[in-house]
């Protein structure tokens, strides 16, 4: 049987991000991508992911989405028996300076998006997230800027309302039972590896896994290499008794 996988993209994401790497897993999993649309809150996406979801499943989120991800486990820790935690982090807005600024640089976002539209917004967007080996592949890149020209500006706006709102999960991460897969691209500078290695060594089983030559859409970027950590990740579901 199958493991039920549910995959959460992150911002701006959509299935297009999963594509590679899911492609490489249909074997070991059946897979159900869910994004993030125009709910604005982490709390009301993990009911929507709750909601329409199997009594038992395997759960794996990127960036934004990896938010979306803990507070699901935070909410119904039982029916969550894999986690996976991809290029992504654990901690609230910054209060001060530092989170004053986090706000100032989504709202630079957002006005960019507004006033260039997402056409031109897209690439521009996409050559910040992915690794600079990427520069003179735009015609790879293509399916990426095409999946984020097709955003509303609804949706923008919405995810950086979740975004900046998202909850802290620092006491949640001592806690987390089920077998946990963080995985992190070396070359992410939208969501660095410190963070990717806190969370392994606060969640008792956890494991870290490091993708090389990727950026931030390392699902899409590094296909081979984020399956090669995905599947034994996957195996672990059959082992656990319900």
């Amino acid at each position: 049987m199958k493991t039920p996988l549910i995959l959460v993209s992150g911002m701006l994401c959509d299935a297009t991000v999963w594509e590679p790497t899911a492609a490489l897993l249909h074997d070991a999993a059946d897979i159900r991508v869910m994004t993030l649309g125009s709910i604005d809150s982490v709390g009301a996406m993990a009911d929507k992911v709750l909601a329409t979801a199997p009594a038992q499943f395997a759960l794996a989120g990127h960036s934004l989405g990896g938010r979306v991800a803990l507070e699901v486990v935070r909410r119904a820790p039982q029916r969550v028996r894999l986690l996976g935690l991809f290029g992504t982090a654990y901690k609230a807005r910054a209060p001060g300076e530092a989170g004053q600024s986090e706000i100032a640089t989504r709202e630079a976002m957002v006005a960019r998006a507004e006033a260039e539209g997402l056409v031109a917004f897209a690439p521009q967007w996409v050559a910040r997230m992915v690794h600079p080996r990427w520069a003179t592949e735009a015609g790879k890149l293509q399916p990426l800027t095409a999946m984020v020209a097709r955003q509303s500006l609804e949706a923008v706006r919405a995810q950086v309302r979740m975004g900046l709102s998202r909850p802290d999960f620092s006491s949640l991460l001592p806690g987390i039972a089920c077998p946990t897969l963080v995985l992190a691209a070396r070359g992410d500078a939208a969501m660095p590896l410190p963070p990717h290695e806190e969370m392994a060594a606060a969640i008792p089983a956890a494991h870290l896994a490091v993708v090389e030559d990727s950026g931030h859409l390392m699902t899409f970027e590094q296909p081979q290499a984020c399956a090669a950590a995905i599947h034994p990740w996957l195996a672990g579901f059959s082992r656990i008794a319900t």
